[in-house]
């Protein structure tokens, strides 16, 4: 295996977008997102990303080819979703540096790369001089039909690299699950990571 972690800034990434883009719509199909990809929704996305200073797209790259992925930005340079919950809670966003979202494809996992992947990110939001990083994960009923019987969620990793959940710090995100013919609302919390403990 000829695999290398690269980090990119911003729209250094753009020649990567496509293989981004496959990526993220293989990856996501998967439970617990079960996200009916759109190529053209997923080039815009990353090109919000692109047009944001301070963002940082990490990425593996085996061989040439992207196979897992990274991203990360100011939350000051996210979405409404993003950062509400945070001021509602008198958290100031621009103490944040948020993680975007973590694909890999399964072949590869297990082999340290997701860790990298926060180390990556994390560097970045100190390099910006932000206290503390943070990122959401949907949220899906434990009778869930499409849940795997043997599908392990990340909390246990999470909590290992330092992130604490806050339940209370809630949002929600609209995309189309693989089952529906419309988007629809979904339930997503935070965990947050103090960067200067």
């Amino acid at each position: 295996m000829t695999l290398t972690i690269q980090s990119f800034s911003g729209s250094d990434a753009t020649p990567y977008f496509d293989d981004l883009a496959r990526l993220r719509i293989a990856v996501f199909r998967d439970f617990p997102y079960l996200y009916h990809g759109d190529s053209d929704y997923e080039r815009q996305y990353m090109e919000t990303y692109a047009r944001s200073e301070g963002s940082i797209f990490v990425l593996a790259i085996d061989d040439g080819k992207v196979v897992g992925a990274s991203t990360g930005t100011p939350m000051i340079s996210e979405t409404d979703e993003v950062q509400a919950p945070f001021i509602a809670a008198g958290r100031d966003p621009a103490d944040y540096f948020y993680f975007g979202e973590s694909v890999l494809l399964p072949q590869y996992r297990g082999q340290g790369i997701g860790v990298k992947f926060f180390e990556g990110r994390e560097a970045q939001a100190k390099r910006l001089g932000l206290r503390y990083a943070t990122f959401c994960a949907v949220e899906r009923p434990a009778d869930h039909p499409r849940r795997p019987a043997d599908y392990q969620p990340l909390d246990v990793f999470w909590a290992k690299r330092g992130y604490t959940h806050h339940p209370e710090l809630r949002t929600t995100f609209t995309w189309r699950d693989l089952d529906e013919t419309v988007e629809s609302p979904k339930p997503l919390s935070f965990w947050i990571r103090d960067l200067t403990a």
